[in-house]
């Protein structure tokens, strides 16, 4: 009897562990703000949950991949009952939703609400579907603790495919963002100024679809059209040069020409036509130096250009957000916000000494304003909370604005910047900002793929503030991106390839120039990329880049491994796998510069005297050959989603900040190092070639 006693207490202890071990690989992104397993599996899987049933007959939301399938129909053939309930206690967009042994409730407090319950039940459907066990039982209450949670997309210098966009909006929805804020530039086709929009921007109807097909799906679009500074994209044509603040530069309007507000409030105009449900004008702002005029000072400039958008944006129904360095730079409190080696009594000297600066013109700040506070690296120094409190204490609405990508060539660095995305959103919701904004700049034109663990990071932490480590986090990020089966540390290949892409981003260049500058040197060869063996001074060229071939050789080692990870992945059929395609191009281009450093020091101590015959030799004479096909591969991948070449007709800007993506009209810019490389090699060696 006491044998079968064990037995049985073990056969039950088993099937616990099995049950808890299978509850564990239910990873939902963004978190759950509170979650109870029941620790037992309903009757409920993806097989016979078809029905939905609402007492009061309100519409299914837009549903996605597991739960498209359902369809309303009575309730006693309903797997699902729900319903919405505004008196609900829980913030906007929260909700209720309880699975229970043959049945699941749902009750929401608003239509947002009920589109994440069921966005919800989506992921746990796919989990429970890939663990092949039903449904837990589990009790639900979610709901955002930061109201506004949009991105940026930044497309100034590339476009990508249509369908990609609505693809993106899908991805988005999914993960809990409500928000996008489009930077225009010129790939609207403005109707009011014709002259603007580039030859490939899209219409005004056809940003409408996509505003129309992001509403349904909880996301609001709003347009930024910069204003002010920024403006090359305007200035650059020659109808517009005469409202340039310095005529022989197109970064700035002045700001006392009545016809500078003519035209960006025709820009505007199109604009919130083509973003019908946006309810936010964005209206930039940011770093711009302007000529003093009529006696005035840079600051009042800068207040004078803002109040007359701040009108314009009023009168037409829209909230007007502002990036809100100038003001801060002018008045001089700007530093202490980005350095975090300032003293806590340094920062508040130096605000004791400046506050007064924009004291003065306090009441020409306007109130109908969101002065949206951007810091990328640095948002938790107590000079950039300083800043925020000073708005708040002059009862002036702000937002913050994070990064998931600033002028990191390839691929984003700094862990994704998760470290800062995490800092921000936390504390946007202890001060209870109106929100916080991804920015995803297109300076360096990154695939949009590699933003995505950067975005998902974003709706972990605005959504649900800190109750995830980022460990954890990049853990949840894997399951729900590739599947359940690759969320361990094992194929964390993302953070690794950041050594690499850093080594490589000046391999081929000398020391203390810049990749982003290569360009617009008048003889890059001789100024810009590295110096190559002299057949007939063995081993000195091994010496000037010890450093160099040293970096290679390390980057190699964890390429390769980055190489296997990925093979692995790809080879175990996992979801997304274009996303793993564009890392494995990243990982290819590394390797590729690497690769030409090792065979230079090859060639340089190779101890043979036939040059022309020589292994080493053959092997510099194979790498245009290799890049050639390396690039077709790489371009092959991109251009799935993306657009690879401006039209011909296109006219480039100045380009003030180096953005390399504004460098060619086509995808030259990408490989500017290795091209010009093989230039030098084809003139160095053209005798022994």
């Amino acid at each position: 009897m006491r044998q079968i006693i064990i037995l049985l207490i073990t056969f039950l202890l088993i099937g616990c562990s099995n049950k808890i071990e299978n509850l564990e690989k239910f990873k939902l992104l963004p978190s759950i703000q509170e979650l109870e397993f029941n620790n037992a599996f309903s009757n409920l899987n993806f097989e016979n949950i078809k029905f939905a049933y609402s007492a009061n007959n309100t519409e299914l939301p837009i549903r996605f991949d597991f739960t498209n399938h359902i369809e309303n129909n009575k309730q006693s053939e309903s797997a699902i009952d729900y319903s919405i309930d505004s008196s609900l206690n829980l913030n906007q967009e929260g909700y209720k939703l309880n699975i229970l042994k043959n049945k699941i409730s749902i009750v929401a407090k608003d239509e947002a609400g009920l589109f994440y319950a069921f966005t919800t039940l989506d992921q746990l459907i796919e989990d429970s579907k890939d663990q092949n066990v039903n449904l837990p039982m589990v009790s639900i209450k979610d709901y955002p603790l930061l109201k506004f949670r949009p991105i940026h997309i930044d497309v100034k210098h590339h476009m990508e495919k249509k369908s990609y966009y609505f693809n993106l909006i899908d991805h988005l929805a999914k993960q809990k963002i409500n928000g996008i804020i489009v930077e225009f530039e010129d790939k609207l086709k403005y109707e009011l100024r014709p002259e603007i929009g580039s030859p490939d921007a899209l219409s005004i109807e056809w940003w409408i679809e996509l505003s129309e097909y992001a509403n349904s799906r909880n996301i609001m679009i709003n347009p930024l059209v910069q204003g002010l500074g920024h403006a090359s994209f305007i200035l650059k044509h020659e109808k517009n040069k005469h409202l340039r603040d310095v005529s022989s530069s197109d970064w700035a309007f002045n700001p006392l020409d009545p016809e500078t507000y003519q035209l960006q409030f025709d820009l505007y105009l199109d604009a919130m036509e083509a973003t019908p449900y946006g309810k936010y004008l964005h209206v930039g702002g940011d770093e711009v130096h302007l000529l003093k005029r009529e006696g005035k000072s840079e600051l009042e400039l800068n207040l004078i250009w803002l109040n007359k958008v701040c009108q314009f944006a009023e009168k037409h129904n829209r909230i007007p957000i502002f990036w809100d360095d100038m003001p801060l730079k002018h008045a001089g409190v700007y530093r202490p916000m980005f350095d975090s080696e300032i003293s806590k009594e340094k920062v508040d000297e130096i605000w004791e000494k400046n506050e007064l600066n924009l004291m003065q013109f306090i009441e020409k700040f306007p109130k109908n304003a969101i002065y949206m506070r951007w810091n990328y690296q640095k948002s938790d120094t107590y000079g950039n909370q300083k800043a925020i409190d000073w708005y708040t204490n002059n009862n002036l609405k702000v937002m913050g604005a994070t990064a998931g990508q600033t002028r990191w060539t390839l691929m984003p660095q700094n862990q994704s910047n998760i470290p800062q995305i995490r800092a921000f959103a936390i504390s946007s919701i202890e001060r209870n900002l109106e929100g916080l904004l991804l920015t995803l700049w297109d300076d360096d034109s990154p695939h949009f793929e590699l933003y995505k663990r950067g975005i998902a990071a974003f709706a972990q932490y605005t959504w649900s503030g800190n109750k995830k480590s980022i460990d954890d986090f990049k853990g949840i990020y894997r399951h729900r991106t590739y599947g359940s089966e690759f969320s361990n540390n094992k194929y964390a290949f993302i953070d690794k390839l950041e050594k690499p892409v850093s080594l490589w981003l000046n391999m081929l260049l000398e020391d203390k120039v810049r990749r982003a500058e290569i360009s617009k040197e008048e003889n890059p060869l001789e100024t810009f990329i590295i110096d190559l063996p002299d057949l007939e001074n063995k081993g000195m060229w091994s010496k000037k880049y010890f450093n160099k071939v040293k970096n290679a050789k390390a980057s190699l080692l964890i390429s390769k491994k980055i190489e296997e990870t990925i093979n692995e992945i790809m080879e175990n059929d996992p979801k997304n796998k274009f996303t793993l395609e564009v890392y494995k191009q990243v990982n290819e281009l590394v390797k590729f510069s690497s690769n030409i450093i090792i065979a230079l020091e090859k060639l340089d101590l190779s101890k043979e005297i036939d040059y022309p015959k020589k292994t080493e030799l053959n092997e510099i004479r194979n790498i245009e050959g290799k890049f050639n096909s390396l690039r077709k591969k790489f371009e092959e991948v991109y251009s799935k989603t993306r657009i690879l070449e401006k039209p011909n007709s296109y006219i480039l800007d100045q380009d003030h900040h180096n953005h390399p993506a504004n460098q060619s009209k086509n995808f030259d810019w990408q490989f500017f190092s290795e091209i010009y490389l093989l230039e030098k090699i084809e003139k160095f060696y053209k005798k022994d070639l």
